[in-house]
């Protein structure tokens, strides 16, 4: 009988996932949300919500509307913040066997940097820094569409964790694999892909923009083939592991991103349609595993690529 668990097991820089499947920030609160609806023990990775130096609010107005094949959001990194994350988050996610990824967000360089020394203790497996946020100490632009300012943020969280670094590109850019060489090349452990897109939708009747922030991140199945197509580009531009991520609702989804040139996958919208999909994509994809005779995860990825 074959073990699914040898299947599934993949090595991540020195994370050890059971399961190459994680949850997407933002998409899964702080993973305790959803202890009513599956196993979290059976869950490779969580990643929690993005977590910020100090408590944010969020945007006011309405900030979640649906369209075809996904939704657009503009939540603004609502959360409690890192302290209130250490003193009563993390002590009940430690109760799991599974690994814990914090996402963080800052204003600056120096506050990822903070936030890495924070976060440097037991209970967090890794880091996953989103450099989609506004650079207020840069005019607004955003780390993730600057090579320069990307390294940046990675530079300074790599000087002040022992913990491996992930860092999440934004897909708004003309080119993501300088983005990707950018980032490989200040430090970072793995990379994360895609982030959302900038969308927006207006309501014809009031002839307004829906949402409170005007433009929000457009997810879900739409954004796939954009999704599986970075994720192939940067597979052949850098040389640290890839987490694929993008409007997957199914192992079969999810397989694309691995032939693709990603190690592991992420799940995010369609968790609030199926919230025990992290833990059920992993069965489809042990099952295709056997039926092509693989004995591992690790020889799925990137068959898709050039000369495989």
């Amino acid at each position: 009988m074959v073990n699914n668990r040898t299947l599934l097991e993949t090595e991540l820089c020195d994370l050890h996932l059971k399961t190459p499947i994680t949850t997407a920030s933002g998409t899964f609160g702080f993973g305790l949300e959803f202890t009513d609806f599956l196993d979290l023990n059976n869950v490779g990775a969580i990643t929690v919500k993005g977590t910020t130096l100090h408590p944010r609010a969020g945007n006011k107005g309405q900030r979640i509307v649906e369209t075809p094949s996904g939704i657009l959001n503009c939540v603004g990194l609502e959360n409690p913040g890192v302290d209130v994350f250490l003193k009563e988050t993390l002590p009940q996610l430690k109760a799991y066997d599974t690994k814990v990824i914090v996402n963080i967000d800052g204003d600056s360089a120096a506050e990822y940097g903070e936030l890495a020394a924070m976060l440097d203790v037991d209970g967090v497996d890794a880091l996953e820094l989103n450099i989609s946020c506004p650079n207020v100490a840069q005019g607004g632009l955003a780390f993730g569409t600057s090579c320069s300012a990307a390294a940046q943020v990675v530079e300074a969280a790599k000087k002040r964790t022992h913990k491996p670094i992930i860092t999440k590109l934004s897909p708004n850019v003309t080119d993501i694999t300088e983005i990707a060489r950018a980032v490989e090349a200040a430090g970072t452990d793995m990379i994360s892909l895609i982030n959302t897109l900038v969308g927006m939708k207006i309501d014809i009747q009031t002839q307004k923009p829906v949402l409170g922030n005007i433009m929000g991140g457009l997810s879900g199945p739409a954004v796939r083939p954009v999704a599986v197509r970075m994720v192939y580009q940067v597979a052949q531009a850098v040389k640290v592991p890839l987490i694929g991520m993008g409007g997957i609702t199914c192992a079969a989804d999810a397989i694309e991103f691995f032939l693709a040139g990603a190690s592991a996958i992420a799940v995010g919208t369609a968790n609030f349609d199926n919230p025990r999909l992290a833990e059920t994509i992993s069965q489809g994809i042990a099952a295709y595993l056997i039926d092509h005779n693989l004995k591992n995860i690790r020889d799925l990825v990137g068959k898709a690529l050039p000369n495989q």
